[in-house]
């Protein structure tokens, strides 16, 4: 191909890109503005992270998010779908289209990523595997359930952590497979097996719905790496774009002080932070680059708060959860909390 013939096909490709008309790119921003509703997939009920209200409402870290994109898209932090997915059911709904965005609970791998054809926009939580059992066992450690039963949710990262956890520890076990979380609760309750193994976050959200939670434990063993975060569907990087930053502005509010109370105020008064005016669209044209109003990340902090507001709301030590910021704190408090910066 001639040296004009090749220029000529950059030229037509950035134009592409430009216009955001890239080949085989689904125009998921655009169907989502027709519909005029976000379609969100959560978790079928996890406390803390997924569930409902007295008046029936969904609510929870991970809907938190879903809050935050639906306001930054629509204009609507209520303008939502939320679709209740299993882990054998997250994946397929998601890459068939049935939801625009999964917010839940799910680890983020090689093989998610680069297999299933997914695209995981950042980490929300950073967590890792661990054991639930009774304390009437006389054990205190995971390397000590030589032969017990396990309770283990179907479709998800947790059962190829458990035969490696097993394995390298050359104990032998027994699982027993089940769907969703509240049915490894009620089968854990029943004793039909005699711990329970998810993401440690999973196991204190369960253990606060026990009648006696001073009767399990959770062992002191964590068995892997489960960094936790939204995904979409690979192929349409201006709405990877649009989830990553929103989570982003979440991370990065925090940082800076902005706040559900404040970001409106600062917002319509232009400070001499740069960062914060970029973020709340005061300078430049971030907004536009998405192809949202210069107003998107305003909303999507009004909507719920900054990542500390909503942690400390629905997970944080002041919640029945009680869980601490931990590796979870941002990286100016000793965590690895990190976003890029808007610039």
């Amino acid at each position: 191909m001639s040296f004009k013939k090749i220029a000529g096909a950059v030229a037509v490709a950035g134009a592409l890109v430009a216009a955001g008309a890239v080949p085989g790119q689904a125009a998921t921003l655009d169907d989502v503005k027709a519909a005029g509703t976000l379609k969100c997939g959560i978790n079928t009920g996890l406390p803390g992270f997924a569930y409902t209200d007295d008046a029936g409402n969904w609510t929870g870290f991970d809907v938190a998010y879903c809050r935050a994109m639906a306001a930054a898209v629509l204009g609507d932090a209520n303008a939502i779908s939320f679709v209740n997915l299993t882990g054998k059911t997250r994946f397929p709904a998601l890459a068939s289209g049935e939801i625009d965005v999964l917010s839940r609970n799910t680890t983020w791998t090689y093989s998610r990523d680069v297999d299933l054809g997914f695209t995981f926009v950042g980490v929300n939580y950073y967590d890792g595997q661990g054991f639930i059992g009774r304390t009437a066992l006389g054990i205190s450690s995971a390397t000590e359930l030589d032969g017990a039963s396990v309770c283990i949710q179907t479709g998800t990262t947790t059962e190829l952590n458990l035969a490696d956890f097993f394995r390298v520890n050359g104990i032998t076990y027994e699982p027993v497979p089940i769907e969703t979380n509240a049915e490894a609760r009620a089968a854990y309750e029943a004793e039909r097996c005699d711990v329970y193994t998810t993401d440690a976050s999973g196991l204190a959200a369960t253990k606060t719905t026990f009648d006696d939670p001073s009767a399990h434990m959770v062992f002191p063993e964590i068995v892997s790496k489960e960094p936790l975060g939204p995904l979409v569907r690979q192929g349409d990087d201006q709405w990877a774009d649009i989830a990553r930053w929103t989570l982003n502005a979440l991370i990065t509010a925090e940082e800076l002080g902005v706040t559900q109370a404040n970001v409106e105020e600062m917002a319509a008064a232009a400070g001499d932070h740069p960062e914060i005016n970029r973020m709340l669209g005061t300078e430049g044209s971030l907004g536009e680059m998405l192809g949202l109003d210069a107003q998107w990340a305003v909303r999507a902090i009004a909507a719920e708060g900054n990542y500390a507001e909503i942690f400390d709301r629905y997970i944080g030590p002041d919640s029945p959860l009680g869980l601490g910021r931990g590796l979870n704190a941002l990286y100016t408090d000793g965590g690895i909390l990190y976003s890029p910066p808007f610039r």
